[in-house]
């Protein structure tokens, strides 16, 4: 395939250094508003964008690729308020479009064994679960997506549990993480921070007066990440519509 990047930070760069392994080749780079100017014919002749850009351009550029009728596969993430309107563009342009808040198999795998726990603990009120992510300097959003897809896919599974907050920011320049907001009953708080160059690490905590339970994801790099970037796009050769990593690792 022939493959576009729309972002050009580390997860391009890793992809582009991946993509040549699966026997494809990164033939357009957009990274900025002049490179969508004079690279946007060469954009259409791609057989898929792949897009890891930043949260305040992502709808952007997924709106430009759908127009342009090239798939779209979206590892970009803080713009989830906008997939309405995403949904409604893909929708009439007849699109195809692949997101997800985490790209790793293994931290989607721990996606179907945090929403198995939610269910099982759910009768058992003595928990309370909270969430922590740590990400590098760099990320924008806080909490990560993948926070917060856990803790959604929790509120959906656990009847005590309606809501979630960032109750927390820990940066290298402060030693304790501040509160933002009180942490209410049924809501789930979750800590971010931001920490050197870290991949990513995903840790559910439920505590309890007599034991505490935690499933934890720890990425190494962020090569993982990129593998599932590339199989998603892949998967979308021919296919149109919208599609997550529960299409993918489920596609049989």
């Amino acid at each position: 395939m022939k493959i576009a990047l729309l972002g050009y930070g580390k997860m391009g760069h890793a992809i582009e250094t991946l993509a040549p392994t699966r026997h494809h080749s990164v033939n357009v780079v957009i990274d900025n508003l002049d490179d969508w100017s004079s690279q946007f014919d060469a954009l259409r002749a791609c057989d898929v964008a792949i897009d890891f850009s930043m949260p305040s351009v992502a709808v952007d550029n997924i709106m430009k690729c759908l127009s342009a009728h090239v798939p779209i596969v979206v590892g970009t993430t803080g713009w989830y308020d906008h997939m309405d309107d995403v949904r409604k563009a893909c929708l009439a342009y007849s699109g195809s479009l692949f997101w997800a808040s985490n790209f790793s198999i293994g931290m989607n795998i721990l996606f179907d064994i945090n929403r198995r726990l939610a269910r099982l603990i759910n009768d058992y009120t003595d928990y309370d679960v909270s969430i922590a992510e740590t990400h590098h300097i760099h990320k924008l959003d806080a909490p990560s997506g993948t926070a917060i897809s856990l803790a959604n896919d929790i509120i959906a599974c656990c009847d005590r549990k309606h809501a979630w907050h960032l109750a927390a920011t820990l940066t290298p320049d402060a030693a304790t993480p501040q509160p933002v907001v009180p942490c209410p009953p049924d809501s789930i708080p979750i800590t971010a921070v931001r920490q050197g160059e870290v991949p990513g690490i995903h840790e559910v905590v439920y505590d309890s007066p007599i034991d505490t339970i935690s499933i934890r994801h720890s990425a190494k790099s962020r090569q993982g990440l990129a593998l599932g970037a590339l199989l998603a796009a892949e998967f979308l050769k021919g296919r149109t519509g919208i599609f997550t990593m529960d299409d993918l690792l489920h596609k049989d």
